[in-house]
Protein backbone atom coordinates (compact mmCIF):
# COMPACT_ATOMS: atom_id res chain seq x y z
CA UNK A 1 0.00 0.00 0.00
CA UNK A 2 1.41 3.40 -1.01
CA UNK A 3 2.17 5.90 1.64
CA UNK A 4 -0.92 9.13 1.56
CA UNK A 5 0.49 12.10 1.68
CA UNK A 6 -0.89 15.70 4.20
CA UNK A 7 -2.42 17.98 2.09
CA UNK A 8 0.57 20.93 2.70
CA UNK A 9 2.73 17.49 0.79
CA UNK A 10 0.29 17.84 -1.81
CA UNK A 11 0.62 21.56 -2.05
CA UNK A 12 4.10 21.68 -2.25
CA UNK A 13 4.43 19.54 -4.72
CA UNK A 14 1.89 21.66 -6.76
CA UNK A 15 4.08 24.71 -6.40
CA UNK A 16 7.01 22.59 -7.41
CA UNK A 17 5.94 21.26 -10.26
CA UNK A 18 4.54 25.20 -11.09
CA UNK A 19 7.82 26.67 -10.11
CA UNK A 20 10.03 24.07 -11.61
CA UNK A 21 11.81 23.03 -8.88
CA UNK A 22 12.60 19.31 -8.96
CA UNK A 23 14.40 19.46 -5.28
CA UNK A 24 11.13 18.88 -3.68
CA UNK A 25 9.86 16.09 -6.38
CA UNK A 26 13.16 14.17 -5.31
CA UNK A 27 12.44 13.85 -1.64
CA UNK A 28 8.69 12.84 -2.79
CA UNK A 29 8.89 8.95 -1.24
CA UNK A 30 9.68 6.14 -4.13
CA UNK A 31 8.55 2.72 -3.04
CA UNK A 32 11.71 0.52 -4.36
CA UNK A 33 11.87 -3.37 -4.48
CA UNK A 34 15.15 -4.67 -3.57
CA UNK A 35 16.40 -6.63 -6.11
CA UNK A 36 19.00 -10.01 -4.97
CA UNK A 37 21.67 -10.70 -7.68
CA UNK A 38 22.00 -14.60 -8.77
CA UNK A 39 24.78 -15.81 -10.58
CA UNK A 40 23.91 -18.41 -12.72
CA UNK A 41 27.43 -19.75 -13.43
CA UNK A 42 27.92 -19.91 -9.81
CA UNK A 43 24.96 -20.36 -8.05
CA UNK A 44 24.68 -20.74 -4.06
CA UNK A 45 23.37 -24.24 -2.92
CA UNK A 46 25.41 -24.53 0.29
CA UNK A 47 23.76 -22.49 3.11
CA UNK A 48 25.67 -21.01 6.24
CA UNK A 49 24.29 -23.08 8.23
CA UNK A 50 24.76 -26.14 6.36
CA UNK A 51 28.61 -25.77 5.53
CA UNK A 52 28.57 -25.13 9.58
CA UNK A 53 27.46 -28.69 10.68
CA UNK A 54 29.25 -30.08 7.86
CA UNK A 55 32.27 -28.53 10.29
CA UNK A 56 31.00 -29.97 12.92
CA UNK A 57 30.74 -33.48 11.40
CA UNK A 58 34.47 -33.31 10.45
CA UNK A 59 35.61 -31.79 13.55
CA UNK A 60 34.60 -35.62 15.13
CA UNK A 61 36.21 -36.89 12.37
CA UNK A 62 39.41 -35.33 12.71
CA UNK A 63 39.26 -36.35 16.76
CA UNK A 64 38.37 -40.15 15.79
CA UNK A 65 40.95 -39.89 12.73
CA UNK A 66 44.15 -38.10 14.88
CA UNK A 67 43.92 -40.97 17.46
CA UNK A 68 43.93 -43.61 14.76
CA UNK A 69 47.38 -42.42 13.06
CA UNK A 70 48.94 -41.51 16.40
CA UNK A 71 48.77 -45.06 16.84
CA UNK A 72 49.35 -46.28 13.39
CA UNK A 73 52.47 -44.16 12.50
CA UNK A 74 53.37 -44.27 15.97
CA UNK A 75 53.89 -40.78 16.36
CA UNK A 76 51.63 -37.94 17.58
CA UNK A 77 49.45 -36.98 14.66
CA UNK A 78 46.85 -33.76 14.88
CA UNK A 79 43.59 -32.68 12.79
CA UNK A 80 42.19 -29.99 13.28
CA UNK A 81 39.25 -28.22 11.07
CA UNK A 82 40.06 -25.30 9.58
CA UNK A 83 37.40 -23.80 7.05
CA UNK A 84 34.12 -24.28 4.89
CA UNK A 85 33.16 -22.87 1.53
CA UNK A 86 31.70 -23.50 -1.48
CA UNK A 87 33.13 -23.24 -4.93
CA UNK A 88 32.77 -25.06 -7.98
CA UNK A 89 34.53 -28.82 -9.00
CA UNK A 90 36.65 -26.81 -11.54
CA UNK A 91 38.01 -24.34 -9.35
CA UNK A 92 39.03 -27.30 -6.88
CA UNK A 93 40.30 -29.02 -9.48
CA UNK A 94 42.20 -26.70 -10.72
CA UNK A 95 44.20 -25.88 -7.68
CA UNK A 96 45.62 -29.26 -7.40
CA UNK A 97 49.41 -29.38 -8.21
CA UNK A 98 50.59 -33.04 -9.66
CA UNK A 99 51.32 -35.06 -7.74
CA UNK A 100 48.39 -35.52 -5.80
CA UNK A 101 47.22 -37.85 -2.88
CA UNK A 102 42.86 -38.13 -4.56
CA UNK A 103 40.96 -40.65 -2.72
CA UNK A 104 37.68 -41.24 -4.49
CA UNK A 105 35.35 -42.67 -2.08
CA UNK A 106 32.01 -44.30 -3.14
CA UNK A 107 29.29 -42.39 -0.66
CA UNK A 108 27.35 -45.43 -0.30
CA UNK A 109 24.11 -45.78 -0.05
CA UNK A 110 23.71 -42.14 -2.34
CA UNK A 111 25.12 -42.01 -5.86
CA UNK A 112 28.31 -40.51 -6.58
CA UNK A 113 31.51 -39.96 -4.77
CA UNK A 114 33.48 -38.10 -2.76
CA UNK A 115 37.30 -36.90 -2.71
CA UNK A 116 39.57 -36.58 0.04
CA UNK A 117 42.90 -34.86 -0.52
CA UNK A 118 45.48 -35.13 1.25
CA UNK A 119 48.66 -32.98 0.85
CA UNK A 120 51.56 -34.76 -1.61
CA UNK A 121 54.23 -33.41 1.62
CA UNK A 122 52.03 -35.44 4.17
CA UNK A 123 52.20 -38.78 1.90
CA UNK A 124 55.36 -39.42 1.46
CA UNK A 125 55.51 -38.12 5.29
CA UNK A 126 52.97 -41.19 6.18
CA UNK A 127 55.04 -43.52 3.96
CA UNK A 128 58.43 -43.10 5.50
CA UNK A 129 56.99 -43.57 9.19
CA UNK A 130 55.47 -46.84 8.20
CA UNK A 131 58.80 -47.95 6.79
CA UNK A 132 60.77 -47.01 9.86
CA UNK A 133 61.71 -44.18 8.95
CA UNK A 134 61.37 -40.48 11.40
CA UNK A 135 58.37 -39.17 9.18
CA UNK A 136 60.78 -36.61 6.81
CA UNK A 137 59.26 -35.73 3.37
CA UNK A 138 61.27 -35.68 0.14
CA UNK A 139 62.82 -32.77 -0.57
CA UNK A 140 62.13 -32.89 -4.59
CA UNK A 141 59.32 -33.62 -5.85
CA UNK A 142 58.28 -36.92 -8.10
CA UNK A 143 56.04 -38.90 -8.60
CA UNK A 144 54.45 -42.07 -6.25
CA UNK A 145 55.48 -45.60 -7.00
CA UNK A 146 52.99 -48.40 -7.04
CA UNK A 147 54.18 -49.40 -3.96
CA UNK A 148 54.03 -46.17 -2.16
CA UNK A 149 50.48 -46.28 -3.65
CA UNK A 150 49.13 -49.28 -2.10
CA UNK A 151 50.72 -48.12 1.13
CA UNK A 152 48.79 -45.02 0.79
CA UNK A 153 45.77 -46.96 -0.21
CA UNK A 154 45.67 -49.23 3.39
CA UNK A 155 45.82 -45.74 5.69
CA UNK A 156 43.21 -44.04 2.99
CA UNK A 157 40.84 -47.48 3.84
CA UNK A 158 41.39 -46.76 7.46
CA UNK A 159 40.54 -43.06 7.36
CA UNK A 160 37.58 -43.84 5.50
CA UNK A 161 35.96 -46.41 7.55
CA UNK A 162 36.01 -43.27 10.36
CA UNK A 163 33.56 -41.57 8.31
CA UNK A 164 31.23 -43.88 8.95
CA UNK A 165 30.33 -42.41 13.02
CA UNK A 166 30.92 -39.06 12.66
CA UNK A 167 28.21 -38.75 9.79
CA UNK A 168 25.37 -40.68 12.16
CA UNK A 169 23.77 -37.91 13.21
CA UNK A 170 22.68 -37.18 9.87
CA UNK A 171 22.36 -40.43 8.20
CA UNK A 172 23.68 -43.99 7.84
CA UNK A 173 26.52 -44.41 5.70
CA UNK A 174 28.93 -46.91 4.35
CA UNK A 175 31.20 -45.37 2.81
CA UNK A 176 34.11 -47.46 0.81
CA UNK A 177 37.38 -46.35 -0.41
CA UNK A 178 37.20 -46.73 -4.64
CA UNK A 179 40.71 -45.81 -5.80
CA UNK A 180 43.62 -43.32 -5.01
CA UNK A 181 44.76 -41.33 -7.77
CA UNK A 182 47.98 -39.73 -7.58
CA UNK A 183 47.32 -37.49 -10.91
CA UNK A 184 44.31 -34.77 -10.77
CA UNK A 185 43.50 -35.25 -14.26
CA UNK A 186 42.18 -38.82 -13.75
CA UNK A 187 39.89 -37.62 -10.94
CA UNK A 188 36.55 -35.88 -13.07
CA UNK A 189 34.42 -37.38 -11.03
CA UNK A 190 31.44 -34.81 -12.51
CA UNK A 191 31.27 -31.49 -14.50
CA UNK A 192 33.51 -28.50 -13.71
CA UNK A 193 30.44 -26.13 -13.05
CA UNK A 194 28.94 -28.56 -10.44
CA UNK A 195 28.93 -26.81 -6.58
CA UNK A 196 30.85 -28.56 -4.17
CA UNK A 197 31.67 -27.98 -0.23
CA UNK A 198 35.13 -27.77 0.14
CA UNK A 199 35.91 -28.42 3.62
CA UNK A 200 39.71 -28.02 4.97
CA UNK A 201 41.77 -29.72 7.24
CA UNK A 202 44.97 -29.06 8.90
CA UNK A 203 47.22 -32.10 9.90
CA UNK A 204 50.62 -32.49 11.39
CA UNK A 205 52.35 -35.43 11.49
CA UNK A 206 55.45 -35.20 13.86
CA UNK A 207 57.10 -31.98 13.20
CA UNK A 208 55.15 -31.66 9.60
CA UNK A 209 52.29 -29.62 9.12
CA UNK A 210 50.23 -30.40 5.78
CA UNK A 211 46.54 -30.11 4.58
CA UNK A 212 43.56 -32.31 4.52
CA UNK A 213 40.68 -31.27 2.24
CA UNK A 214 37.16 -32.90 2.02
CA UNK A 215 35.68 -32.42 -1.66
CA UNK A 216 31.68 -33.14 -1.27
CA UNK A 217 29.48 -32.49 -4.38
CA UNK A 218 26.09 -31.20 -3.71
CA UNK A 219 24.42 -33.52 -6.21
CA UNK A 220 26.14 -36.30 -3.77
CA UNK A 221 24.18 -35.81 -0.81
CA UNK A 222 21.23 -33.83 -1.72
CA UNK A 223 18.32 -36.00 -0.92
CA UNK A 224 19.89 -35.24 2.73
CA UNK A 225 21.39 -31.76 2.46
CA UNK A 226 18.03 -30.14 4.78
CA UNK A 227 19.38 -32.57 7.66
CA UNK A 228 22.58 -30.45 7.65
CA UNK A 229 21.54 -28.45 10.35
CA UNK A 230 21.89 -27.85 14.20
CA UNK A 231 17.87 -28.28 14.91
CA UNK A 232 17.85 -31.67 13.44
CA UNK A 233 21.75 -32.25 14.72
CA UNK A 234 20.54 -31.74 18.09
CA UNK A 235 17.36 -33.44 18.41
CA UNK A 236 19.31 -36.41 17.07
CA UNK A 237 21.44 -36.28 20.00
CA UNK A 238 18.62 -35.71 22.61
CA UNK A 239 16.91 -38.70 21.23
CA UNK A 240 20.42 -40.79 21.82
CA UNK A 241 20.28 -39.38 24.95
CA UNK A 242 16.82 -41.18 25.76
CA UNK A 243 18.52 -44.34 25.49
CA UNK A 244 18.74 -44.91 21.28
CA UNK A 245 22.71 -44.04 21.97
CA UNK A 246 23.21 -46.92 24.67
CA UNK A 247 22.56 -49.73 22.94
CA UNK A 248 25.38 -48.16 20.20
CA UNK A 249 27.82 -48.09 22.09
CA UNK A 250 27.46 -51.49 24.16
CA UNK A 251 27.33 -52.89 20.92
CA UNK A 252 30.50 -51.33 19.83
CA UNK A 253 31.88 -52.14 23.30
CA UNK A 254 31.12 -55.48 23.31
CA UNK A 255 33.00 -56.14 19.64
CA UNK A 256 36.38 -54.18 21.03
CA UNK A 257 39.33 -56.15 20.73
CA UNK A 258 41.29 -56.66 24.05
CA UNK A 259 44.87 -58.74 24.72
CA UNK A 260 44.58 -61.59 27.43
CA UNK A 261 47.59 -63.32 28.75
CA UNK A 262 48.22 -65.92 31.05
CA UNK A 263 51.43 -65.95 33.38
CA UNK A 264 52.92 -69.70 34.05
CA UNK A 265 55.21 -68.69 36.27
CA UNK A 266 58.28 -66.12 36.56
CA UNK A 267 61.86 -66.66 37.57
CA UNK A 268 65.05 -65.00 37.64
CA UNK A 269 68.07 -65.80 35.58
CA UNK A 270 71.59 -64.63 34.95
CA UNK A 271 73.18 -63.25 32.32
CA UNK A 272 75.79 -65.54 32.09
CA UNK A 273 72.77 -68.37 32.37
CA UNK A 274 70.73 -66.47 29.51
CA UNK A 275 73.61 -66.54 27.03
CA UNK A 276 74.40 -70.46 27.84
CA UNK A 277 71.14 -71.40 27.41
CA UNK A 278 70.48 -74.49 25.63
CA UNK A 279 67.86 -76.81 23.47
CA UNK A 280 66.69 -79.30 26.72
CA UNK A 281 67.86 -76.84 29.32
CA UNK A 282 65.23 -76.77 32.24
CA UNK A 283 64.29 -73.42 33.79
CA UNK A 284 62.60 -73.54 37.03
CA UNK A 285 59.77 -71.24 37.60
CA UNK A 286 58.48 -69.68 41.05
CA UNK A 287 55.17 -72.07 40.19
CA UNK A 288 54.02 -75.91 40.61
CA UNK A 289 52.13 -77.85 38.25
CA UNK A 290 48.89 -77.92 39.87
CA UNK A 291 48.78 -74.25 40.76
CA UNK A 292 46.40 -71.50 39.56
CA UNK A 293 47.64 -69.53 36.71
CA UNK A 294 47.30 -65.66 36.77
CA UNK A 295 45.33 -64.56 33.75
CA UNK A 296 45.53 -60.91 33.22
CA UNK A 297 43.42 -58.45 30.46
CA UNK A 298 45.85 -56.13 29.51
CA UNK A 299 48.36 -55.09 32.41
CA UNK A 300 45.57 -56.28 35.15
CA UNK A 301 45.05 -59.32 36.86
CA UNK A 302 41.69 -60.40 36.55
CA UNK A 303 41.24 -64.51 36.94
CA UNK A 304 42.88 -67.41 38.12
CA UNK A 305 42.98 -70.64 35.82
CA UNK A 306 44.06 -74.37 35.13
CA UNK A 307 45.75 -75.34 32.24
CA UNK A 308 44.41 -77.91 30.07
CA UNK A 309 43.80 -78.88 26.31
CA UNK A 310 40.74 -78.12 24.43
CA UNK A 311 39.98 -79.47 20.47
CA UNK A 312 44.14 -80.03 20.15
CA UNK A 313 44.61 -76.75 21.27
CA UNK A 314 46.21 -75.35 24.65
CA UNK A 315 43.55 -73.67 26.76
CA UNK A 316 42.96 -72.81 30.23
CA UNK A 317 40.09 -73.24 32.58
CA UNK A 318 38.94 -70.17 34.74
CA UNK A 319 38.54 -70.93 38.12
CA UNK A 320 38.49 -67.96 39.86
CA UNK A 321 37.46 -64.04 39.16
CA UNK A 322 38.94 -61.47 41.12
CA UNK A 323 36.61 -58.93 42.23
CA UNK A 324 37.76 -55.22 42.50
CA UNK A 325 39.61 -54.62 45.75
CA UNK A 326 40.75 -57.93 46.17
Amino acid sequence: MSEILSQEEIDNLLNAMASGNSDVIDQAPINEKKVSIYNFARPSKFGKEQLRTLEVIFDNFARISSSFLTGYLRTTTTIEVISSEQVTYGEFNNSLLNPVVLSIIDFNPFKGSIILDLSASIGYAMIDRILGGTGETISKTRDFTEIEITLLSRIMEKLVDRLEEPWRQVCEIRPHLEKVETNSQFAQIMSPNEMVALVTLSIKVGELEGLMNFCIPYIVIEPIVGNLNTKHWFSSVNENNDGQYRPFVEKHLEDAKIPISVIVGKTNITVDEFINIQVGDVIPLDSYVNSDFKVKVGDLTKFYAKPGINKGKNAIQITSVIRKGE
